[in-house]
This record gives structure tokens, C-alpha cells and sequence, in this order.
């Protein structure tokens, strides 16, 4: 009897990865793993939880489908850890539940829109080394960010010096577009490769043209040729 009481009595965080304490918080499972020296997402998450706390950490890469499982999950806190790699499909599988998705205070160069846009979470960027590019900027454009957070998304790298250390949306105000500058680059290398397999074209004509007006001359002067030879041999 005090086997299967036992059984009866332990407790939900039992569950629990080691590193982590589980607990509830208004009615809804609750996961925290805050500061607790982690190098990577663990992997036995209870399905049914709804907050996660992963931050404060020493996680570097957010892989696909690292939360697949969790679609109860509603809030995702990563900040402060030291990622720098995310996945396009790192939030596949709760990309429709989650309400907020925090990744700011990482070291967090570039990201797959594809990862962010297919979320309807609020998103945290801030503090993060950001390479002003066109992906970030539809990401700015298109996804629900943060409104106090979205000052502190500045431009660490950019293509030209002077947007480096500026807001990018200081930046994007001005009348700047990533996007269009990558349109341009792609427009002239189609027009590059264009204009050499043209060039190339001509100079097989002229070529075709000058080898034939050769074998023509040739024939015709074989041609003038043949009366004088007949004569002779009169």
C-alpha cells in the first residue's frame, strides 16, 4: 500500500529534466531552466508544457524541430545564452500556439526568415550582433516584434559604415533598403551573364560568316580558273 501511495503522491516535477524545476503557474505547466549551464535544448521536456524558460544559459544553436513536441508551448524564453546558428525549421511544430518568443542578449548575426515569419509570437531581438541585411529586414517589415525591444535591434555589420551601430529601423526610416540593394546586385550579374553569352553569340556569326565568305571566295576563284585551264589545254 505505501508503494502505490507513493506512486499516487509524487509529483508532477517529477517528470522533469534533471536540470530543470517544473511547476505550475496559473493552472498551466510550467518548465523552468533558467541558469542552470546549459550547452544545448534538452530533450525531455514534458509535451504538455506551456512556459519554458531556457535563459541565462550557454545554449549556441537552436536545431530543427528542437520544440516540435511541445504544442501546448505558448511562451519561449531564450535569452542571454550564446546562440548563433538558428535552423530554418527551429520552430516547427508550435509556430501557431506560441504567444511570445524571446531571443534577445545572444550572439545572433543572421536568422532564416523562414523561421521567424510563420510565427504569430511576439518577438524580442534586442542586443544582438545583427548584419543589417534584406532577411532581417522583412523580419522587421512582417513580424509581430516586440514594440519596446525593437530601438535596441541595431546594425552591428552592415554594407556601408555609416548604419553601423544605428537602430535598423533608424536606419530603414532614412530610406534605406536592403532588399533593393540585393535586387540591384542580382540585376546586374543577370545582365553580366546576359551581355557575355550575347558577345559570345556575335563572335560565333562572325566567325560562321567570315569561314564561309572564305569557302566562297576559294570556290569562285576555283571557278574563274577552269576556262583558262581548258584553253590552254586547246
Amino acid at each position: 500500500q505505501a508503494f502505490f501511495c507513493l506512486l499516487l503522491c509524487v509529483p508532477w516535477g517529477s517528470s522533469c529534466p534533471p536540470s530543470c524545476q517544473c511547476t505550475e503557474r496559473a493552472g498551466a505547466k510550467a518548465v523552468l531552466c533558467s541558469s542552470r549551464h546549459l550547452e544545448e535544448i534538452p530533450k525531455d521536456i514534458p509535451r504538455d508544457a506551456v512556459f519554458l524558460k531556457l535563459d541565462a544559459n550557454s545554449i549556441t544553436r537552436i536545431p530543427s524541430n528542437a520544440f516540435r513536441h511541445l504544442s501546448h508551448l505558448e511562451e519561449l524564453d531564450l535569452s542571454r545564452n550564446a546562440i548563433e546558428k538558428i535552423d530554418r525549421a527551429a520552430f516547427k511544430g508550435v509556430a501557431a500556439g506560441l504567444r511570445t518568443l524571446d531571443l534577445s542578449s545572444n550572439r545572433i548575426r543572421s536568422i532564416p526568415k523562414e523561421a521567424l515569419l510563420a510565427l504569430n509570437a511576439k518577438l524580442r531581438l534586442a542586443n544582438n550582433p545583427w548584419h543589417c541585411e534584406c532577411a532581417l529586414q522583412e523580419v522587421l517589415w512582417e513580424a509581430r516584434l516586440d514594440p519596446d525591444s525593437v530601438q535596441d535591434i541595431t546594425c552591428h555589420t552592415a554594407p556601408r559604415e555609416e548604419y553601423v551601430g544605428k537602430p535598423l529601423l533608424q536606419v530603414l526610416d532614412a530610406g534605406v533598403n536592403f532588399c533593393s540593394v540585393r535586387q540591384r546586385t542580382t540585376d546586374v550579374a543577370m545582365f553580366v551573364t546576359m551581355f557575355g553569352w550575347f558577345a559570345m553569340v556575335i563572335v560565333y556569326v562572325i566567325c560562321y560568316v567570315r569561314h564561309n565568305r572564305d569557302d566562297a571566295c576559294r570556290h569562285v576563284e576555283y571557278l574563274r580558273s577552269l576556262p583558262s585551264a581548258q584553253g590552254h589545254a586547246e
